[in-house]
């Protein structure tokens, strides 16, 4: 799991990179919670996911937004967050220019810059979202959604309500060409306190669904 630094719009981005065995592996960006509400690379979540994805043969990255850890600058409220990520990318395409996948996942607010990110880039092929905030932030720029992929929320969450997310995914699941899969997992809270274990399985499952995975 060695440390990168990385050239960031407002200066170096600290991250953790794992690099996979086969040459032309996908690869995976990773995006943290709020960085205003303790959210870091090494939330649990996001570790866990780190590790699903390397365990499935991906190249993978998870890294502090500006202002977070040994990352330079301040909390942009969104906007320098998605240069960071796109950042992010460009550094880990970089290392993998022959990378047959590329896919991104994020946590809450992580969740919401990953797909923004996923609008902009159209080599994303895939996503994983948990807990997207669809009742604090716009999810209105999915016009339409470009990339299949996996929401994942728990029943139990008093931060971002289950019924806001099925709304978006509901709204997601009209467009021709695109299947959004949405898992609940029941009694999970935001932070899936003790159904840790169901997420992972959650996320493995469906990425073993994937040909491009």
């Amino acid at each position: 799991m060695p440390e990168v630094i990385i050239s960031g719009p407002e200066g170096r981005l600290e991250g953790r990179y794992h690099h996979a065995k086969e040459p032309n592996a996908p690869v995976a960006l990773l995006l943290h919670p709020h960085p205003q509400h303790g959210g870091t690379m090494n939330n649990k979540l996001v570790y866990a996911l780190y590790h699903i994805y390397a365990r499935r043969g991906f190249s993978v990255l998870r890294f502090n937004f500006r202002g977070v850890g040994r990352s330079q600058g301040s909390f942009d409220r969104g906007e320098g967050e998605l240069s960071d990520a796109a950042s992010a990318l460009d550094w880990m395409q970089g290392y993998n220019p022959n990378a047959r996948a590329c896919w991104v996942g994020g946590f809450s607010f992580g969740a919401w810059i990953g797909m923004q990110l996923l609008m902009r880039r159209p080599e994303i092929s895939g996503f994983i979202s948990v807990s997207p905030p669809a009742n604090m932030y716009d999810f209105t720029f999915l016009a339409p959604c470009p990339a299949s992929g996996l929401m994942v929320q728990g029943t139990a969450d008093d931060v971002v309500p289950e019924p806001s997310v099925a709304h978006l995914v509901e709204r997601l699941a009209k467009q021709r060409d695109v299947v959004i899969t949405y898992q609940t997992i029941e009694g999970a809270n935001h932070f899936y306190q003790d159904k840790q274990d169901v997420l992972a399985r959650t996320v493995l499952d469906y990425l073993n669904t994937r040909t491009d995975a």
